[in-house]
């Protein structure tokens, strides 16, 4: 019962737990909230891609992870592993652990076995969250990732997780929950080096929420509401 593609292992107890739990999960999210979702057909059948989120709360990985037509591959910050609860949750779903601001050889070369292996890898190009819906600027990993791998981006903006989603939910007052996938994207090729690719790094990083920023409403797109102001110039 256990899956092995192209080098990726996932333990029995992962795919035992994904079986069980994201019915679950679904279950949970439409009794808490009003759950919409649009843009399904976008979702590729087959092939590796990137699911590129919004992050405001802990709100949105389980959302996803919880209606996604299949079970993606999730990227957390080390944070989750030292937070009871999530820790558990995160550690029998499989979760790849990212620790913020370092590069780590052994991180990069799993989430390359996850796309070679073509299973979706989610990510929050945003490193952690936000906790207010204004999207922040990106980290440049994204993007390397996706320049490395050559998979497209599947840019998905959630409403509605705000922080005080479970104050409504556990009241019974329903919020809605809503999550809008976009469009497949491939990324510009990253040329260069030094400067250069520093920056062209950062224009893809941008590139890819400015697209997770068309799908939200403006009180959510923060640095991205304007393009023109925050686009990274690669030509400099």
């Amino acid at each position: 019962m256990s899956n092995n593609r192209n080098g990726y292992h996932l333990p029995i107890y992962v795919v035992i737990f994904r079986w069980i739990f994201r019915p679950i999960f679904r279950m949970i999210f439409h009794l808490l909230s009003e759950v919409r979702i649009t843009g399904t057909a976008n979702i590729p059948e087959s092939g590796p891609y990137i699911i590129a989120i919004n992050h405001i709360s802990i709100i949105e990985p389980p959302f996803v992870i919880a209606f996604w037509p299949v079970a993606p591959e999730a990227v957390g910050a080390k944070d989750i592993w030292e937070r009871r609860g999530q820790s558990l949750l995160a550690k029998f779903y499989g979760g790849i652990q990212v620790h913020r601001g370092e590069f780590d050889r052994r991180l990069v070369e799993t989430m390359f076995q996850v796309i070679e292996a073509e299973y979706p890898l989610l990510i929050a190009p945003e490193g952690g969250r936000s906790h207010t819906p204004g999207l922040r600027p990106a980290l440049p990993g994204v993007a390397y990732i996706v320049d490395k791998s050559g998979a497209p981006v599947l840019p998905v903006g959630i409403i509605g997780s705000t922080d005080d989603f479970l104050h409504q939910a556990i009241r019974f007052k329903r919020p809605v929950l809503e999550m809008r996938i976009g469009k497949p994207t491939n990324m510009p090729a990253i040329e260069g080096k030094g400067e250069q690719r520093r920056l062209a790094l950062k224009n893809n990083a941008d590139l890819i929420m400015y697209k997770v920023a068309e799908l939200l409403p403006p009180p959510y797109q923060g640095v991205y509401a304007d393009e023109q102001n925050h686009l990274s110039e690669t030509s400099k």
